[in-house]
């Protein structure tokens, strides 16, 4: 299994691009594709940060593909709407009226601002839905949760064309998805991010949130774990609340050909760069048996 040094330092001056060099070797030409969300993306500074990191990691032959959540903005644009909502084991319950909502901020909004960002720092961003070229189809994942998704397929040949470019573009996509039935559903964006990377057979799958990583029951972090170690945070109740679907899709994607999974906090400036280009990485980072 892989492991690292808990990270202490981060990303410093020492930090000579000589040194980085083999972690740039090992990633490049690789498909990386990074979850993007919490209150970072409220944050027009550490959107900027988060923009130049993506364009770098371009720049040194990475393939990224973003999936962004907005959970926080949807929860303020219900609330000017006085729509209330409620969440069910990290799942936002989606009724007709809520799932509307999510699509018009995630789709519109949260999607472009992201897509503009990357191309102000000197990308190619193209922005998507999972609704675009059938990239995700859903279904109903519980009738309690209403128009929340359940992924049944995806279809990354979009993808692989916008890869395949030259230059390369920068996909960004939001978790909105279509059903056979025509209707929309908010599939939660740490599960999009998870069936793309699994998809694409990613060298790594990023999970970027707003906390340091996973936590053990005194709130350390742990910094390395099994896809087994992470089932039992799930399973004895140490995982509470939006954990429990991330560690979920770590532990599927995992099985479906990503090398790895890291969960770090987005709010924490080129926490991307440390975690991919350094030996200390950031955050918690797991992996099968076999990586």
């Amino acid at each position: 299994m892989l492991k690292r040094r808990k990270n202490e330092t981060g990303w410093t001056s020492a930090q000579t691009l000589s040194e980085a060099l083999p972690f740039i070797q090992r990633y490049s030409g690789q498909t990386i594709v990074i979850k993007f969300g919490g209150h970072a993306m409220g944050d027009p500074e550490l959107t900027k940060t988060f923009a130049r990191d993506v364009v770098l990691l371009k720049q040194f032959g990475v393939r990224p593909v973003i999936v962004h959540g907005g959970g926080p903005q949807i929860g303020s644009m219900l609330e000017r709407l006085d729509i209330k909502s409620e969440f069910v084991d990290g799942l936002r319950v989606s009724d007709m009226e809520t799932v509307g909502v999510a699509e018009m901020v995630l789709s519109g909004a949260i999607n472009k601002s992201i897509v503009q960002a990357i191309n102000l720092a000197g990308g190619r961003a193209v922005g998507l839905s999972g609704k675009d070229a059938n990239l995700i189809t859903a279904v109903p994942k519980d009738a309690k949760l209403g128009f929340t998704g359940k992924v049944v397929s995806t279809d990354t040949s979009v993808l692989d064309v916008l890869a395949a470019a030259d230059p390369g573009f920068i996909p960004v996509v939001s978790p909105i998805s279509g059903g056979a039935d025509g209707a929309s559903y908010n599939v939660n964006a740490d599960t999009a991010a998870g069936v793309i990377a699994g998809a694409l057979k990613a060298k790594r799958l990023m999970l970027l949130t707003d906390i340091e990583g996973v936590m053990d029951k005194d709130k350390n972090l742990l910094t390395n774990l099994s896809i087994g170690e992470a089932q039992g945070l799930i399973d004895d109740g140490t995982a509470q609340g939006g954990m429990i679907p991330k560690l979920g899709t770590a532990i599927s994607s995992i099985k479906d050909g990503v090398e790895a999974v890291v969960i770090l906090d987005g709010r924490r400036g080129h926490g991307l760069l440390v975690e991919l280009f350094t030996d200390q990485g950031a955050g918690t980072l797991i992996a099968g048996a076999s990586a």
